[in-house]
């Protein structure tokens, strides 16, 4: 395995070359497309000076010419070199194979369908260009094909036989080049943006698809008018179309006028899509479309300030789905997708500042400390600056910073301005890795609230000292008669160890503190299990009366899992009085009874010194699910009948919500009635929703084989049901089982494995299972590892983010430690590695 040179924020230069118009014309085959680009190049005035470099990966160069003139261009191995004047034309012919290009990166072909994916560097490898985000120009593209439908970016302004011209005049980067040809249809629908624009809105599927689109494009236009009414940025083309396509590495991809998605975020309907999935559809839906103004109008300067687009634009989904559904719940699952996904990336080999200073290979970093992190930066800030800071900040930033490639000081410094506040302080988030731990401690002194805070982050990979962040905590204190005594508070932590003195009344009131999680930290703060239970009960932000349930429910694992000790009874007992509020939320209701994950045990044991046995972990789970089962048996019966459908089935909040908590309480009856109700709603489901609820409480009591052939036999034709299916089957059993399954399924024939959506249900189900990927006998590393070097020839990406799931193999025992080991050092041993996976193996190793 060989060892790139990292490349440096520190180096960053300006390019030599601007662009002011790139044309191009694709002549599209299977195997020998020719790309013809005719661009005009000017050179930077702020520039380092020196030869015209172009980045090409993967092309056959035909012909060259500078003004007309042919030229013999300098071939290097990133691309090519040209001693330039200062401002001339460069035309090009290459020739490119879009069917053997497998890595899904640049021009490709799906089922037929041709489609591009250039983020972050795709594009060297449709034709030579300064691939860098900073390098922005307004495209002409024509496309050559006898395939009915032609699509690019921006609008299209002529069609005749066998072609299509499209231009798009916002100057953009070549990240975001789209081109889609092939057999498709269209769900077309229409939207007035507060300009008086009347756009044409199409969402491009594969023949069949078609009736599946509606909640896609309900999801676009409630986006649209969102984007209107809450930043005030409306639409800037006359169309926008998105295409759903199946062979996608990302999730989507956000290029101007031509969104390209997996198509598991497009494609819906009852009978086939769970409420999740409708969930996960609205929110990227708006995430990409969001991006029109916080990522394709105002773009990053380099890679290393990605965060700049995606951090924001995660925020601002968030905000979307918040109003679209519940803020609190919406909150919640942001909190517990950052604990499951990222504290982890933050406390092992992989962590990383939200703005990197380094990297080899830049696909490595689209992680959750640059998304969903990058995300809790900028609520930070909203807090500490207040709303009306924070919108004025936005309204300059757009209008300061609209058609440009921008960094972290530039989005920084309208804010200053905005606010007439340094952040140079709160900046420390973005240059230093970790999560910080929050410590509190508190008493009361004359009619005062005492809190001491003190914060500490831990060393991480290349940055072993670390400063004092600045960090607004959200704080309010309840009586033990359930009474708010010290109202919503912000205060802003910023030396390593600070005293806050709040009026306060009552001796005994429980501090709630971190409400919100107003910081990404992790807090540490000893309350009793009384204490606890008080906040669960009585506590008057969802969020930290969700933690507190979280945190008694970890606090009765850790004692069975480590002393053998019962149940918790009083977590038992906290339990039923949420369950018996009918004012609540059931969908908080839902997430209030869900216990902590195996990983979050893990992680947590690991953090407290003892070594996670995955097999004691998942036992103790079943045995706390079991005892609230029993002691909850005729409320989480009644709450499972009465909330039975009585009419059509709609994905909105409500119905999903009510759903979400029958179907939590249908899982705890299944581990006391030998899955009598499961199967009765497995038979009688009318949904996705409910149908594959029921499988999953069958399969995780070790049942449910009858019912898994019934769910393949009807949905053995639909691509996206099947992925669901392969899922569940690996994720559902424990230890070697799962493993076994596991292997078994990818010997199935279904298991198109080069197909990254299909790989995920498998390899990265399996990956995700934490007692079969942890099994005793390393089987399951050796079989994750196996896979991954069967993709990282064919799809390099796919194969590197499952590396993944090794991130955390230190905690365990040594027997596991030296077999994961062992199977990443098969990794990284094998005769050819990609770049994307050679980087991922080598920083899991040295740490």
């Amino acid at each position: 395995m060989d060892n790139p040179a990292p490349i440096r924020l520190a180096d960053y230069q300006p390019p030599a070359f601007l662009v002011d118009k790139v044309s191009l014309t694709f002549r599209l085959a299977p195997n020998t497309t020719r790309v013809l680009s005719r661009i005009a190049f000017r050179r930077n005035p702020d520039g380092p000076g020196g030869p015209l470099k172009l980045d090409g990966d993967k092309l056959t160069l035909i012909s060259a010419q500078i003004d007309g003139t042919p030229i013999t261009p300098t071939l290097t191995g990133t691309g090519l070199e040209i001693d330039a004047p200062d401002a001339f034309t460069w035309e090009a012919e290459v020739e490119i194979d879009p069917e053997a290009n497998t890595t899904l990166n640049g021009l490709y072909m799906s089922n037929g369908m041709y489609c591009t994916q250039c983020e972050a560097e795709g594009f060297r490898r449709i034709t030579y260009y300064p691939d860098r985000p900073d390098v922005m120009a307004p495209f002409e593209v024509r496309i050559e094909s006898d395939l009915p439908v032609l699509l690019s970016n921006g609008e299209e302004i002529e069609r005749g036989d066998g072609f299509a011209l499209w231009h798009d005049p916002w100057p953009k980067p070549a990240y975001l080049f789209a081109l889609v040809a092939g057999e498709l249809v269209a769900r077309s629908d229409r939207f007035r943006t507060m300009e008086g624009r009347d756009v044409a809105l199409n969402i491009w599927v594969r023949p069949g698809d078609e009736d599946r689109c509606d909640y896609a494009m309900d999801a676009l236009k409630r986006s649209m008018l969102w984007d209107e009414e809450v930043y005030g940025r409306a639409y800037d083309l006359d169309v926008f179309n998105i295409v759903a396509v199946d062979d996608f590495n990302m999730g989507a991809m956000e290029n101007k006028g031509l969104n390209i998605f997996n198509s598991r975020l497009v494609l819906a309907s009852p009978e086939t899509a769970t409420d999740a999935d409708y969930q996960r559809i609205e929110s990227v839906i708006a995430h990409e479309y969001f991006h029109n103004w916080t990522g394709n109008r105002i773009t990053c300067r380099d890679w290393f300030q990605l965060c700049l687009k995606e951090g924001l634009t995660v925020y601002r989904d968030q905000q979307f789905s918040g109003d679209a559904r519940s803020h609190a719940v919406q909150r919640i699952e942001d909190v517990q997708m950052l604990r499951a996904r990222q504290f982890p990336e933050d406390a092992g080999p992989l962590a990383h500042p939200v703005r990197p200073e380094s990297y080899v290979e830049i696909n490595n970093f689209y992680t959750a400390t640059v998304y969903e992190k990058g995300a809790e930066l900028i609520g930070m800030l909203r807090v500490l600056i207040g709303d009306a800071a924070w919108q004025q900040g936005c309204k300059l930033y757009f209008e300061r910073h609209d058609g440009q490639a921008c960094t972290i000081e530039d989005w920084l410094k309208v804010f200053e301005d905005a606010s007439g506040r340094a952040l140079s302080h709160f900046a420390r988030w973005y240059h230093q890795a970790g999560t910080p731990r929050l410590s509190v401690s508190s008493r009361h002194e004359a009619g005062e609230l005492i809190l001491t805070l003190a914060q500490e982050t831990r060393p991480t990979p290349g940055q072993p000292e670390k400063s004092p962040l600045h960090m607004p905590i959200r704080i309010g204190a309840i009586a033990p008669d359930g009474q708010e005594v010290v109202a919503d508070t912000v205060l802003e932590l910023t030396e390593a160890k600070q005293e806050f003195r709040l009026p306060c009344q009552t001796p005994e009131a429980v501090p709630s503190v971190l409400r919100g999680f107003s910081a990404p930290v992790i807090l540490d703060q000893p309350l009793s299990t009384a204490d606890k239970a008080l906040l669960l009960a009585h506590d008057t932000d969802p969020l930290s009366r969700w933690d507190a349930g979280r945190s008694l429910g970890k606090e009765a694992l850790m004692a069975m899992i480590l002393d053998d000790a019962a149940p918790d009874p009083t977590y038992l007992d906290a339990l039923g009085k949420v369950l018996s509020d009918m004012d609540l939320d059931p969908a908080f209701q839902a997430l209030v009874l869900a216990l902590p994950s195996d990983e979050d045990m893990a992680q947590t044991l690991a953090e407290g010194g003892a070594t996670p046995d995955p097999l004691r972990i998942e036992a103790a789970r079943v045995a706390l699910s079991t005892a609230v089962a029993g002691q909850h048996r005729d409320t989480l019966a009644n709450i499972h009948d009465s909330l039975a459908p009585t009419g059509p089935f709609s994905p909105d909040a409500g119905d999903a919500a009510k759903r979400s908590l029958r179907n939590a309480a249908l899982a705890l009856l299944t581990r006391i009635d030998n899955g009598d109700r499961a199967r009765a709603q497995f038979d009688t489901a009318s949904n996705m929703t409910d149908s594959l609820a029921a499988l999953t409480c069958l399969l995780r009591i070790g049942d449910g084989v009858t019912e898994a052939e019934t769910f393949r036999k009807r949905w053995q034709s639909d691509r996206l049901v099947m992925d669901k299916w392969f899922a569940l089957k690996v994720g559902t059993a424990p230890g070697e089982t799962g493993v076994g399954i596991a292997r078994e399924l990818a010997d199935d024939p279904d298991f198109t494995w080069k197909t990254p959506n299909r790989f995920r249900a498998v390899v990265h189900a399996l990956g995700a299972n934490h007692s079969g990927f942890h099994a005793g006998d390393g089987s399951g590393y050796a079989f994750v590892a196996e896979w991954i070097l069967r993709m990282d020839p064919v799809v390099p990406q796919v194969a590197a983010r499952t590396m993944t799931v090794f991130q955390t193999f230190r905690r365990y025992d040594a027997d596991r430690k030296a077999l994961a080991e062992a199977a990443l050092r098969r990794i990284s041993e094998a005769a050819t590695l990609s770049r994307d996976t050679g980087e991922m193996v080598r920083r899991i190793l040295e740490s």
